[in-house]
């Protein structure tokens, strides 16, 4: 399986610090945030990612080079001066992406989540999104479960975090430029082909100062422990 790692936005939440350092690059405990998941990525077995590349991208591609020194081979989809959102960005990387079920990651998060334990896709789904208890900064969540399948309503709904497995099918007919991908997850829940699993151990979307250093302190302690 080859992932993705979503790259290209602004950061806007964490100005002014991403205003000189591209969100993937931001310090998070002595080392690039973005490097967390490149090593849990290589352990998983991946070895082939693909990192979308727009705000400050050619700082990216000199920091992260080819990937070989995380046994990975990175290769950069570029988006130009103005990024495509999630859904764009996605597509615009399918060729080099392939034609197997990739898995896509949110540069701005950390979790502990072992990437090789999220399975294979299930053979009638398009799309197997990871969701989490929602945080105090989200508390009305985003889906909710009936066993595996997404749901835009139900009686307990949890956060999507950013990580999820996608078959090239998920993004049939869609059109080039920039788009969301919500409203793709929406097709793939009207049409009964998006599955879901909740993981309940540590998820931190890094989505402000504040909880950026927060998640810093937090890292430094599990590191000392």
């Amino acid at each position: 399986m080859k992932a993705m790692v979503l790259a290209a936005g602004r950061g806007e939440r964490l100005r002014p610090l991403t205003d000189t350092v591209p969100k993937p690059l931001v310090p998070l405990a002595g080392r690039m945030l973005i490097e967390y998941h490149l090593e849990k990525l290589a352990r998983a077995g991946i070895g082939e990612v693909v990192i979308n590349l727009s705000w400050l991208g050619e700082r990216i591609r000199e920091a992260l080079g080819t990937g070989a020194r995380y046994g990975l081979q990175i290769r950069y989809s570029e988006e130009g001066p103005v990024p495509l959102e999630t859904g764009g960005g996605i597509a615009r990387a399918l060729a080099l992406l392939g034609p197997e079920p990739f898995l896509v990651v949110n540069a701005d998060i950390w979790t502990d989540l072992d990437f090789a334990a999220l399975g294979p896709l299930p053979a009638e789904a398009h799309a197997s999104i990871v969701l989490a208890p929602n945080p105090e900064h989200h508390p009305q969540g985003d889906f909710a479960l009936c066993g595996e399948a997404v749901l835009e309503q139900g009686e307990t709904r949890l956060t999507y975090t950013g990580i999820g497995i996608y078959r090239p099918a998920f993004f049939a007919g869609c059109p080039e430029g920039r788009f969301a991908l919500l409203p793709l997850l929406r097709r793939a829940i009207a049409a009964g082909r998006l599955r879901g699993q909740v993981y309940r151990g540590e998820w931190f979307d890094v989505g402000s100062p504040q909880r950026l250093a927060w998640l810093d302190a937090h890292v430094r302690a599990r590191a000392a422990n």
